[in-house]
């Protein structure tokens, strides 16, 4: 396995991160222990989980995913030898994620609520790092859309108070660490700037979508990544599983994620993305590789990425993509992996 620093920390983390949100929707108690145990057993010392989980989101398998881990963590007693993330929702319709039917929002009232609750689910005392799943402000995060639309927000939460519950959660140390997902440039340097002016802890990570058909992020944020150590945590490398090849010329193989879930998951079936794939499932075929760990390892060694969530509902692809640690990618891959980027560039951002 190898690591990277988690931002400017003392943690080395595993450049693979266990991701998890099908636990308790797609995945039970046992396939999750499985899935943690061999992990762990590979190197893998960095678990991704959020308040929300599992998904599809809906009240009754709310805290699913983090209670797997939390049953995990009695019986092993392994929680010291992990890195945990876990995540707080931003605005949302989810009434049912909050007392009361109260709007979620990134207000210091139900961050503390959120994590007092995951701490709970994850029988913990703290987590290690604490993400902001979603900015509060409409920032078209799930848009689809590379181009950015402004809607005025005077509803949404300022990140000033948003950062300063966060810092507060690290004062009191249920959190070690903060870090943002689904954010854009501009809210990323309003939170280094006013952990600088407020003196409030500094974000380590961000977490936002990256891979073959989604690489938005090098625009603007991977400069800032590497400037201001606040490295990538990239989800969905493998495009929600488009880019195993699993579902070329129109395959659906059953209970899989798009045969469960079809219309949960427009993000990846854009007129170019079919088009796109097919040259990238070429291309690792031509060089004898597995499609699937190409655009895993492709990730991994981006110099703004710290580490790749991997997610996976069968043991066999859970092994496959951890081992995509151990192949390479020489000039000649990368190049052709450009190559393909530009004839089809970012055809899902």
């Amino acid at each position: 396995m190898n690591f990277k620093k988690l931002g400017n920390t003392d943690l080395k983390v595993s450049t693979i991160c266990l991701g998890t949100m099908t636990w308790g929707e797609q995945n039970n108690i046992n396939e999750a222990f499985q899935q943690m145990d061999y992990a762990v057993d590979q190197g893998v010392n960095f678990f991704d989980t959020a308040e929300l989980y599992a998904v599809p989101m809906k009240p009754e398998t709310r805290g699913k995913t983090s209670q797997f881990i939390g049953e995990w963590f009695l019986k092993t007693k392994k929680r010291n030898k992990i890195i945990l993330a876990d995540k707080v929702i931003g605005a949302s319709s989810m009434s049912w994620m909050r007392p009361n039917g109260e709007k979620s929002s990134l207000n210091k009232k139900q961050i503390e609520f959120a994590i007092d609750r995951s701490l709970k689910d994850l029988k913990t005392d703290y987590v290690d790092l604490y993400q902001v799943h979603w900015p509060d402000r409409p920032s078209g995060a799930f848009s689809g859309k590379l181009e950015y639309e402004h809607k005025n927000s005077d509803s949404s939460v300022n990140i000033e108070e948003t950062l300063e519950a966060l810092n507060n959660l690290v004062k009191v140390g249920k959190a070690k660490h903060i870090g943002i997902s689904n954010e854009t440039a501009w809210g990323t340097n309003q939170y280094l700037k006013l952990s600088e002016q407020k003196k409030f802890t500094r974000i380590v990570s961000i977490q936002n979508a990256y891979n073959f058909l989604n690489r938005g992020f090098e625009v603007d944020l991977s400069e800032i990544a590497i400037r201001e150590k606040v490295g990538l945590l990239a989800y969905s490398p493998l495009a929600s599983g488009y880019l195993s090849g699993k579902y070329r010329n129109g395959a659906m193989p059953k209970n899989s994620r798009m045969d469960l879930f079809y219309d949960y998951w427009p993000r990846y079936r854009t007129p170019n993305s079919e088009k796109s794939i097919e040259e990238y499932w070429n291309l690792a075929k031509n060089f004898n590789l597995n499609l699937a760990q190409m655009a895993i390892k492709f990730c991994e060694i981006q110099p703004f990425v710290t580490s790749v969530i991997i997610g996976a509902t069968k043991m066999e692809q859970l092994k496959s993509n951890i081992d995509s640690v151990n192949i390479n990618l020489d000039k000649k891959i990368i190049k052709k992996i450009g190559e393909i980027q530009r004839r089809y560039p970012n055809p899902c951002p």
